[in-house]
């Protein structure tokens, strides 16, 4: 167990927390890869994108996001008028780290005549380099709208572009970037874990590479699956994503049972998120008391990211995708 942080010993942090959430008019959001202790404290629970969106519409003058940086740094780019905080600033992605924004940019200047259609996990910098920003439920939806004979540039998850451009016989450039999370999940170990429950369907992110996919009923990223679970009439699913969103699962479905796909040798915690981890409800306290660590983003950095995000909105809300793929 980790020790508690000296200047906190004493304090009643839970009973903290809502007395700081009700005097600065604070929403506190949580992705579904937090632990399940920032979930239950949460105004809302959700992916990136969503969060971002019911914040927006919230009074609140404060954002706690108890996600990831990249997150948070959305959160911002849609309401700048709010203090944006992140209990730990170090709560990044592997797949922003692997798309550096200087060698995005001269990706692109190779490339002219290509758009760029890049995932949300990126940091604000690509989002500004990029035409525009995709989750992986909105990527069907655009995809579609995107003339067959336009080139595309698709970053930087590796992995969810080889899906859509296998799904869609549609040739792209791929950024080599992964999810250092869903790489870890082993088809070894899953097809273990499937005979020992034979009825059992497997639900898989699209972050996940293509030996996990293949063996998926159901491809998707945290709300897909979890509506997924909902809908399902068997009562056993196996979940190829980040452990925590079984905690949602297990909130709403208590009759259901769900079992984590095993990382590794099967015996690892490799398929948790150690940048989600980072985000503890004792930094979330200290953050919501100091206001701090704030996300400050450049007004004119801004609004070029904000452009590409918009144009998804837009052609997101043109149509529904045929099956969903969830939103990361």
């Amino acid at each position: 167990m980790t020790a508690q942080h000296p200047s906190l010993v004493g304090i009643d942090i839970r009973a903290e927390i809502e007395r700081l959430r009700r005097e600065k008019n604070v929403v506190i959001l949580a992705h579904y890869y937090q632990k399940p202790e920032l979930q239950d404290l949460a105004d809302f629970v959700g992916d990136s994108l969503e969060l971002s969106r019911k914040a927006a519409e919230t009074d609140a003058e404060v954002i706690a996001f108890c996600g990831v940086k990249f997150m948070a740094e959305v959160a911002k780019i849609l309401s700048p008028e709010k203090t944006v905080i992140l209990p730990d600033m170090n709560a990044g992605c592997s797949l922003e780290d692997a798309c550096p924004p200087a060698r995005f940019k001269a990706f692109r200047e190779a490339h002219p005549d290509h758009i760029a259609l890049t995932y949300i996990n990126c940091s604000t910098e690509v989002k500004a380099l990029s035409d525009i920003i995709v989750t992986s439920s909105s990527a069907e939806t655009i995809l579609q709208q995107i003339p067959k004979d336009q080139k595309i540039i698709f970053g930087p998850d590796r992995h969810l572009g080889g899906y859509l451009s296998r799904k869609f016989n549609r040739e792209m450039l791929l950024w080599p970037g992964v999810c250092i999370v869903h790489e870890a999940f082993s088809e070894t170990e899953l097809l273990k874990l499937k005979a020992q429950h034979p009825g059992a369907p497997i639900a898989a992110h699209p972050e996940c590479p293509p030996t996990i996919v293949d063996h998926a009923d159901y491809v998707g990223s945290t709300s897909g699956i979890l509506n997924y679970a909902k809908a399902m009439t068997g009562d056993t699913l196996i979940v190829a994503t980040e452990p925590h969103i079984i905690h949602q699962m297990q909130l709403a479905m208590p009759d259901k049972t769900f079992i984590g796909a095993p990382g590794g040798d099967g015996n690892c915690n490799c398929n948790i998120c150690p940048y989600m981890a980072l985000n503890t409800l004792e930094k979330l306290y200290i953050s919501l008391r100091d206001l701090s660590p704030r996300i400050e983003i450049e007004e004119g950095l801004r609004l070029k990211a904000k452009h590409s995000l918009d144009r998804m909105l837009e052609m997101a809300s043109g149509s529904v995708g045929k099956g969903d793929l969830g939103a990361k």
